[in-house]
């Protein structure tokens, strides 16, 4: 495999691949037998609603990518989903982006009331820390790897992370102005920031080289946030069908995003650098990274 043969079937089975074996992981923290509990109701209904796995697809590739074993690399890329499906329930809030629609179903506050939505994202969250430190030990991965995992995941999703990403978008929306480098902070934050501790928790689990971690952890940089300006793009030219959720909420809600910044050309063309810069950094990494290579195209080139 390489950049050049990039199939997105190839690569989707891949992605349904890691789905197939992170959920019977998931599902045991939240078992269907309890569905009659109907907070286990609403987590269910949001943590296997589909979606792309992408994190804890690129936490099993990174780890993969440095001659990992996918099955010790499974408990933290579980734990990822957890941290992600959490981010999307609060997003949809009223207080946050209030959406009525993700992966094409009613959002989570819509089916059980906003109350319930914040419990499930604290749920959510609560639980992949359980899951990492209950199960990371037990999958053969040292314990001073997974302390050192916990750390990496509390720091993306945290306050100098995806939080705070989310709250400097919520500030932008009263900006008359912003430039680039501001732009950058906010997706490097809002989304590349887990998506840069899925790929630096693979590789730990991988026990990567120092050098392995610095061409990673650039790579993902970079795909995270080639892959926010996508979703930006996607919200301007993007079909709600495919999406699984309404397209042009971002102008309707005023906000911030590179194709009002810079364009949607301008915008599609620094996706596509960034893509082929997150494939550079791989060099040196060999076959065993193909798969990450696939991803940064897929990021870019995705539909939905």
């Amino acid at each position: 495999m390489n950049p050049s043969s990039y199939s997105e079937t190839a690569l989707l089975d891949f992605l349904q691949r890691g789905q197939s074996d992170i959920n019977p992981l998931l599902s045991s923290y939240f078992p269907e037998e309890d569905v009659a509990i109907p907070l286990y109701q609403a987590v269910r209904y949001s943590l296997f609603a589909g979606g792309k796995y992408l994190r804890s697809n690129l936490c099993l590739a990174a780890c993969a990518s440095v001659g990992g074993m996918r099955e010790a690399a499974l408990p933290f890329a579980a734990a990822l989903e957890l941290v992600h499906t959490y981010s999307l329930v609060h997003d949809d809030l009223p207080a946050m982006d209030n959406d009525d629609l993700r992966r094409g179903r009613p959002t989570n506050h819509k089916v059980y009331g906003e109350a319930t939505a914040i419990l499930v994202g604290d749920a959510l969250l609560t639980e992949a820390f359980t899951l990492i430190a209950q199960k990371g030990v037990a999958s053969g991965v040292a314990p001073e790897t997974v302390i050192k995992a916990i750390c990496e995941l509390g720091e993306g999703a945290g306050l100098n992370g995806m939080v705070l990403g989310q709250f400097l978008d919520m500030l932008s929306e009263k900006k008359i102005t912003m430039n680039e480098k501001e732009m950058a902070i906010v997706h490097q934050n809002k989304t590349g920031a887990l998506i840069v501790a899925a790929v630096r928790i693979g590789a730990m689990v991988g026990n990567a080289t120092p050098e392995q971690m610095l061409h990673l952890t650039e790579y993902a940089k970079r795909i995270g946030l080639a892959f926010q300006i996508a979703d930006d793009i996607l919200d301007v030219s993007g079909e709600e069908k495919e999406l699984g959720k309404k397209v042009g909420q971002d102008q309707a809600q005023k906000k911030w995003t590179y194709p009002r910044l810079i364009g949607l050309e301008k915008s599609i063309d620094l996706a596509n650098q960034l893509s082929e810069e997150a494939i550079d950094a791989l060099d040196g990494l060999g076959e065993n990274a193909d798969h990450l290579r696939w991803i940064a195209c897929f990021a870019v080139k995705r539909k939905k």
